[in-house]
């Protein structure tokens, strides 16, 4: 607790924040417990010198009480609504989701009759794009998202329910459009955003370069075409477009040198400040993500220990972060974008130094910069790979590669795009700086694109529960010690890790082989049939049916959840209402 009191009180909110997730207390129990935290606040300030070790109980008690009161608010509790199915309804835009293959998505604020709510809009793909400036009135149909039909689906309506979402409004007919007047600060700013993304897509670049330049700088991704996303996805290369603390970093840097250039040597300070005001400036243009709230904050309070003289901490920097996002919003913690976002950088902190150890000396620019991108690289993705095989079941190996040669360039690629961002929002227009910028990015898109296709080195489909990703987690914290001294203790231990981990592993794929297993599942008003006999399935469309879609949505899930690798599709006729499967009869209906 003395050394690292902000990062035990963290572990201590977080784990009552779990807690009351998955086992809710009851409002009057709730009060209790908010009377219970203010008993300990008063006797922590009363308790003498003597008593500090039970000080620090109190204070974690306290923060483990907080997390219960915080998060029981933040708890979305539908209250029942008579919303009509069908009709007319009133609505506002306050963010856009990602498009689908036939609607753009947003996220609003819904009339219908005398109820509002917010919900999912979807508007079909050839309307014109809503902006924040307006009220619409428009037909629509209204309905809830249904719960997963199986344990394996991901929760969709869960989902939206932790963002206080509990409807979907399909959008028809004509849209009818009236100004506001009543704009607030945010959806001013918001409305600035889109301004800029709308004139980004009236350059003259290509489509890819275009979307690209709105997700690096702008965190836009909603119209970037799939087949980019996966070679992202694939390439392990998906943070260069997340809005996260290299290009924090790079953005202050960039502010700072301007100030520090052209402002004498004694108003450095005031750079730092200004700097560090211009970066909260640039988080609210984009939107408050997890990963740009986190390096805002960790940037401003390293600079904080700088400009006070004291030696800064990136663990009292993390969970300070940490503690602002979950205090604002406690359902942040279950965002698989905030949880890689704190791994990545404890697994920097962790394993980085230990890693340097093995590497040559970096006496200049240029090796530091290599064996820092090489180690910072392989300690984010060890960190972090419990939980994407967790939460996605793949794995790239090309992914270090790949962030090896691109990484020590994404620097220049940041400024770059900022900078042609600023231009195209001030309407200045050099036709060479656009087709200079146009290349560059298409060189690296087929760059990126290369490294996905390398297949042999991408695995998919890997079964990952939540015992196993604990016991893979031991494995990563315990490569610190075994790093800084390899050693016959330190090397036992690994080993025993690793030994844990692959007995655990085996007894779940040999549990879950054992089971036979028949379910129809039902896709875009078709009807699956998927028959388990051990480790292998046998999954049954009907004819001239979407295989690429049910093999993503159905198939795969269905085989990562279920630990199989011997899979088979087989198609049957619409008109038919039975299939025969290794001797048996099975119905369609």
């Amino acid at each position: 607790m003395n050394k690292q009191p902000l990062l035990i009180l963290s572990l201590c909110f977080i784990l009552r924040i779990l807690f009351q997730d998955h086992f809710p207390i009851d409002k009057t129990i709730i009060y209790a417990v908010a009377g219970g935290c203010l008993l300990i606040f008063l006797l922590y300030f009363m308790t003498s010198y003597i008593l500090h070790k039970i000080k620090a109980i109190l204070l974690g008690l306290m923060f483990f009480g907080a997390g219960i009161i915080l998060h029981s608010f933040n708890t979305f509790s539908s209250a029942p609504l008579s919303v009509p199915q069908n009709g007319s309804v009133f609505f506002k835009v306050s963010k856009k989701l990602n498009s689908t293959e036939k609607n753009k998505k947003y996220e609003g604020s819904v009339q219908s009759g005398k109820e509002n709510f917010k919900a999912v809009i979807y508007i079909p793909k050839t309307a014109e794009e809503l902006d924040f400036k307006h009220y619409y009135k428009a037909d629509a149909y209204i309905s809830k998202p249904k719960p997963p039909q199986y344990d394996f689906q991901f929760d969709y309506a869960n989902y939206l329910k932790r963002k206080n979402i509990e409807y979907q409004c399909y959008i028809s007919g004509n849209i009818i459009s009236a100004v506001r007047a009543d704009l607030n600060i945010n959806e001013w700013i918001q409305q600035h955003r889109l301004n800029i993304l709308q004139k980004i897509d009236k350059s003259e670049m290509s489509y890819k370069t275009r979307e690209f330049l709105k997700g690096i700088i702008l965190a836009d991704r909603t119209e970037m075409d799939a087949g980019t996303v996966q070679d992202f996805n694939r390439s392990g290369m998906l943070h260069l477009l997340a809005i996260s603390g290299t290009h924090i970093v790079v953005i202050f840097g960039m502010f700072y040198f301007l100030l520090t250039r052209f402002s004498p040597l004694r108003f450095r300070k005031y750079a730092v400040v200004t700097s560090i005001v211009f970066i909260w400036v640039f988080a609210a243009f984009i939107g408050f993500g997890s990963s740009v709230l986190r390096s805002c904050i960790m940037l401003s309070v390293y600079f904080i220990y700088v400009l006070l003289q004291r030696k800064p901490d990136l663990l009292h920097s993390l969970s300070l972060s940490a503690m602002i996002i979950l205090v604002s919003d406690t359902q942040q913690l279950f965002d698989i974008g905030f949880q890689l976002s704190f791994l990545a950088v404890l697994g920097i902190f962790w394993l980085n130094q230990p890693l340097l150890k093995y590497f040559p000396r970096q006496d200049g620019y240029f090796k530091k910069l290599i064996c820092n991108t090489i180690t910072i690289s392989i300690s984010a993705q060890l960190a972090t790979l419990p939980l994407v095989l967790y939460y996605f079941h793949q794995f790239s190996l090309v992914s270090v590669p790949a962030n090896i040669l691109i990484v020590p360039f994404s620097e220049i690629l940041i400024v770059f795009s900022f900078l042609m961002t600023v231009l195209i929002g001030l309407h200045i227009d050099f036709t060479w700086i656009d087709s200079v910028y146009d290349t560059s990015i298409q060189v690296l898109l087929s760059l990126i694109h290369w490294f996905a296709e390398r297949d042999v080195l991408f695995f998919s489909n890997i079964a990952m529960n939540f015992i196993e990703v604990l016991s893979l987690s031991v494995i990563v914290y315990m490569l610190r010690p075994l790093f800084l001294n390899i050693n016959f203790r330190n090397l036992v231990r690994a080993v025993a890790a690793v030994l844990v981990f692959s007995l655990l592993r085996t007894g779940f794929d040999i549990f879950a082989n054992q089971k036979e297993e028949i379910m129809l599942h039902d896709f875009n008003k078709t009807k699956v049939l998927s028959v388990k006999d051990g480790n292998r399935v046998c999954f049954w469309v009907s004819e001239n049916s979407d295989e690429k879609k049910i093999s993503r949505f159905i198939a795969d899930p269905y085989c990562s959840s279920r630990r199989i690798k011997n899979i088979k599709i087989k198609t049957f006729p619409k008109s038919a209402e039975k299939v025969v499967y290794n001797g048996r009869i099975y119905d369609l209906k």
